[in-house]
């Protein structure tokens, strides 16, 4: 299923002409604004790849734009013009926030990977890409992603910079990475930062999903917990877990008084050991789940849970002090594989409400392949920071407008369709 492409008659682009308007003030100056109407209707429009120079042909300008090369013109609204891409997406968020903003609320992250031929595109390495499902040549982003009742959107997205980068003082040049951005940072780090910043304008949720890229990060669900957010995250399969509350002794002084005070607890002798969380697998029963009604009907798996204490770091202490989670175990169709997931959901919360957090992920994986096909997330062929996140910044935009039409569509058909005559009002008989 495609994400609702309207025809771009004149009342759709009346529509878009107004929302354009809405980040306005947040562009330098008149010609770089009238611009990002261009964009945005360009990314829009059927066709083929959304880069610059297709893009330019299709679209048209605007009233007064009176550049004649409207490919160059693009090209120095994306990689050159001195706009905030920040701000952009702070009075986007604000704006879909009026119609998807609930309580109920959800924070999916997840890695947006993007293939790459050359060595010279900002951040660009050989490194996983989910894309491809495997280790190749590109770019990866972290991205947030925002789930509720109302709808969904994706409200953010930063390039991650791999050590590579961050060791060669040339490379951040050429591609001008702002200062502030030349620091390391995992994407686990760079995933909190943007939770901080969508939940610091306003936007309200309750709950943080995230695969086992950063389900695995003590530091990720020790950030999250610090947060007071809670959350369902995988983990991968050789993960260790111990199935039984562990026995440590405290720290103190060595063996018989003798040798240095040992700073951390160790596992007791009387403890039990941990367990890859793979091994949990056969202590508890999976139970089918209808986890969302799809278009064939409900979408089952098999699902079970199983306290565990996490075991990473535990032959030095470094676990000591964590607190019992929740291990979410899936199995997808008979012969599919087994997956994980960590959650510090309270325990009285049930199993279908656990297994409908951890399916929320779903909208992610359909929106960014959307944001890819449709609007050209991944077209995008300059090799500078500013350029990446000029175009993603449109990018996203163009997706909401057509996010917020789909939802006018959706409440024109109910009010239509609440004031049709009943059968009663119609003076027809009920069949018996």
């Amino acid at each position: 299923m495609k994400t609702y492409t309207p025809t771009l008659d004149s009342a759709v682009l009346d529509r878009l002409r107004d929302y354009a308007a809405l980040f306005a003030d947040e562009f330098p100056q008149s010609q770089p604004a009238r611009w990002a109407g261009v964009y945005l209707r360009g990314l829009l429009l059927d066709g083929g790849r959304k880069s610059i120079e297709p893009l330019s042909r299709r679209t048209t300008r605007s009233d007064g734009l009176t550049s004649l090369d409207p490919e160059q013109a693009l090209q120095q609204f994306v990689n050159q013009s001195p706009w905030d891409e920040k701000a952009v997406l702070t009075r986007y968020r604000a704006h879909l926030a009026q119609t998807f903003a609930s309580p109920e609320g959800i924070f999916p992250f997840d890695d947006v990977s993007f293939p790459e031929q050359g060595t010279h595109s900002v951040g660009v390495q050989r490194q996983y890409c989910g894309a491809s499902g495997k280790k190749a040549n590109g770019q990866v982003a972290v991205s947030a992603h925002y789930a509720s009742p109302g709808g969904h959107d994706p409200p953010d997205l930063q390039l991650y910079l791999p050590d590579s980068w961050l060791s060669d003082t040339k490379r951040p040049d050429n591609v001008g990475v702002p200062e502030g951005q030349r620091q390391a940072r995992t994407k686990h780090e760079i995933a909190l930062e943007l939770l901080d910043r969508v939940r610091g304008e306003g936007l309200p949720g309750h709950a943080v999903v995230a695969d086992a890229g950063y389900g695995v990060s003590g530091v990720f669900r020790a950030g999250l917990e610090q947060r007071a957010w809670k959350y369902v995250v995988g983990v991968t399969a050789d993960f260790v877990v111990f199935t039984e509350e562990p026995e440590r002794d405290r720290p103190g002084t060595g063996n018989w008084g003798r040798g240095r005070p040992r700073k951390r607890s160790q596992l007791a002798a009387s403890s039990p050991r941990p367990v890859a969380v793979s091994a949990s697998a056969g202590q508890v029963p999976l139970r089918r789940v209808g986890w969302r009604e799809g278009t064939k009907g409900t979408l089952p798996g098999h699902f079970a849970r199983v306290r565990v204490w996490p075991g990473q770091g535990w032959a030095t202490g470094d676990c000591a002090d964590a607190q019992p989670l929740w291990l979410l175990l899936e199995k997808q169709g008979g012969d599919g594989p087994l997956t994980f997931a960590f959650s510090n959901l309270p325990a009285g919360t049930s199993r279908l409400a656990a297994v409908g957090l951890w399916k929320s992920r779903w909208p992610v994986e359909q929106g960014y392949q959307r944001l890819k096909e449709e609007l050209g997330l991944d077209h995008f062929e300059g090799r500078s920071w500013r350029g990446f996140h000029h175009h993603a910044a449109m990018t996203l935009s163009a997706y909401g407008f057509l996010l917020l039409e789909r939802r006018r569509l959706t409440v024109e058909r109910e009010r239509k369709k609440a004031a049709r005559p009943t059968r009663a009002e119609k003076g027809v008989p009920s069949p018996c």
